[in-house]
């Protein structure tokens, strides 16, 4: 291993090991290059969808168009507030969640991150954006609201990364153990998973979520 390659990655881990989760980091740490985000978005979903999508990109006051599309979908690239509350890397700088919704989903699922968002870029904490939301009146999904999330370049996460190409599925927040069970979620052999995470989450939506063989630019995945 090349020594100035070894050094760097170790200060790279050391950083991450002493990353304060507490709270969100400087703005700065979560902007990117806005051609590279309009690019990291449009991994989200294969180029025959991505490539006539809307995409949105970060900026210091919230979400803007960076490109703008013709076929209804949107494609954004979620940062670290948009995980499962419980997640231990809340707030992380490095979470890039790239993902092209729908129509449908851009009407309606689309404004749970631009909530968010708005809340995070107001220095609110992580508690007082559960607080806010669960206080809010935000819109169900829409039906056949749908996302990708088929890029090779996401990181979701510490301890998930790039994770596996997905299509997800979001429909109104239903409880209880049984959610899944008219979509066959989580039983064996069954390509369908009942997303557990983003179920805890104020926002009212359950996502169903379907792990799909091929990343968007074509290439092989891992099998699940």
């Amino acid at each position: 291993m090349n020594r100035a390659w070894a050094i760097a990655l170790a200060l790279t881990l050391l950083a991450a090991a002493q990353y304060d989760y507490s709270k969100m980091a400087p703005l700065s740490q979560y902007l990117m290059d806005r051609s590279a985000e309009i690019a990291l978005a449009q991994t989200a979903a294969p180029p025959s969808v991505s490539g006539n999508a809307t995409v949105l990109v970060l900026s210091s006051h919230g979400y803007v168009v960076g490109k703008k599309g013709s076929n209804g979908f949107t494609c954004i690239v979620e940062r670290g507030w948009m995980p499962p509350f419980d997640q231990k890397d809340f707030w992380s700088t490095s979470l890039r969640a790239p993902i092209c919704y729908n129509a449908a989903a851009s009407r309606t699922v689309l404004q749970y991150t631009f909530r968010r968002t708005q809340l995070a870029l107001a220095g609110l904490s992580r508690s007082q954006i559960y607080a806010r939301l669960q206080a809010m009146s935000l819109p169900t999904p829409e039906p056949g609201s749908m996302s990708y999330m088929l890029s090779k370049e996401q990181n979701l996460g510490v301890g998930v990364g790039a994770w596996m190409p997905h299509l997800m599925f979001h429909l109104p927040k239903s409880y209880g153990a049984g959610d899944g069970a008219s979509w066959g979620a989580d039983l064996p052999g069954s390509p369908v998973l009942f997303d557990n995470g983003h179920h805890l989450n104020p926002e009212p939506q359950t996502i169903m979520m379907v792990p799909v063989s091929k990343w968007s630019d074509g290439s092989a995945a891992p099998p699940m």
